[in-house]
């Protein structure tokens, strides 16, 4: 059948002025050149039509529902689903790449909605979203490298709904320094509380997923952790937050003798000290604890043997000491996790954390660089 250039342009005007206007034509090209394709597959393949299927694509930042043409050998795939299939997956980061900067489902369906012509709601862009949290739960299922000579960890509380009910939940990080002396995050995992019962999970999930050797952890100090990685990785050294341990301590005096204590416990945790052992520095520290234990009756807890691993980074080169006493470098990790989740009050479920958290961790473009302080330590060797 073939048209005068009147009619053609009547059939065209038929349709931009009809109730899509020239989305609907643009959809009624789409389909005609699929169409036309299939005829195409169909006679060099042997092939025949079997009806269509619905699909949704984005197109010069528009949403469209397009009917995809079908054939029976079930082999036929549109060239231009292909060219189409690139727009879509810049729509779905454009979802990700919004909602993990800080944005609510509701605000990036309206952002959506000025870039593409249609409104998503709350949970059309839940599902936008499948795509981003299959990544991350893959990255963080990734098989691991055999040795971290360290290991960073610490849980980071996130108000979380489940069951109806919203409580502030533990969500634990665990960064690792490689062999080539980048960091990357190993995980990310979700319990309602922290407790090195917890972690002793955690350890075995690293395990299974390829590490063998951690020589050194630094954490802060939980309660029983010794223990667990005495269970878990036997050989590495523990060593504890020396910020937490003078905080704790200036805590517990009256403000005429904050400056004196703090004073006196910046010298003892100074990592530039030469001619001192974890041993030697742990003394001087009980010496310390003895003699303010008298103004300060429950100072006397620090007098125990577990306090001796806050001075285990005496065992190390100066030069990585002050990287290795406080749990520093994680605890920037946590803000930046406080950063996007803050902006949201109490996240829906522990999922939806883990996809905010895992995408910051993964994007983490501070820790791709190699630290070259690191060079002389034996922990590397």
């Amino acid at each position: 059948m073939e048209f005068t250039p009147e009619q053609i342009t009547e059939i065209i005007s038929e349709i931009t002025n009809g109730e899509q206007g020239f989305q609907g034509l643009v959809k009624q090209g789409l389909e005609s050149l699929m169409h036309s394709e299939r005829a195409v597959h169909n006679a060099e393949h042997n092939d025949v039509s079997n009806g269509y299927r619905d699909r949704r694509v984005c197109y010069d930042r528009k949403v469209f529902e397009l009917r995809v043409p079908r054939s029976r050998n079930s082999n036929f795939y549109p060239m231009l689903l292909g060219v189409l299939k690139d727009q879509e997956e810049e729509a779905q980061k454009l979802v990700s790449s919004l909602y993990c900067s800080g944005l609510t489902t509701e605000q990036v369906g309206k952002i959506y909605e000025q870039f593409y012509g249609k409104h998503y709601s709350k949970s059309q862009v839940s599902r936008l979203l499948n795509t981003a949290r299959e990544d991350v739960n893959a990255w963080l299922g990734r098989k691991l490298e055999k040795r971290y000579p360290i290991l960073y960890i610490d849980a980071t509380y996130v108000l979380t709904r489940r069951d109806e009910s919203v409580s502030n939940e533990a969500y634990y990080t665990v960064l690792g320094v490689k062999e080539d002396r980048t960091r990357e995050v190993l995980t990310v995992v979700n319990f309602p509380t922290e407790s090195a019962t917890n972690w002793k999970d955690v350890f075995e999930g690293l395990k299974e997923r390829g590490v063998a050797v951690v020589d050194l952890l630094v954490c802060d100090g939980l309660s029983g952790i010794e223990n667990t990685l005495a269970d878990t990785f036997p050989q590495a050294d523990l060593q504890l937050c020396t910020v937490h341990l003078k905080r704790n301590i200036v805590n517990k005096v009256k403000p005429g003798d904050k400056k004196q204590v703090m004073e006196e416990l910046k010298q003892i945790c100074s990592p530039d000290q030469w001619d001192i052992t974890p041993e030697k520095a742990f003394g001087v520290f009980k010496e310390f604890i003895q003699r303010w234990q008298k103004s300060y009756p429950p100072l006397k807890r620090y007098q125990h043997d577990r306090y001796r691993f806050y001075f285990t980074y005496f065992k190390y080169e100066r030069e990585i000491r002050g990287m290795i006493y406080t749990t520093n470098w994680i605890e920037r990790l946590n803000r930046d996790y406080k950063r996007v989740i803050n902006m949201r009050g109490a996240m829906p479920n522990p999922q939806a954390v883990i996809l905010l958290m895992g995408t910051v961790a993964q994007n983490a473009d501070i820790y791709k660089y190699p630290i070259y302080n690191f060079l002389e330590s034996r922990l590397f060797y």
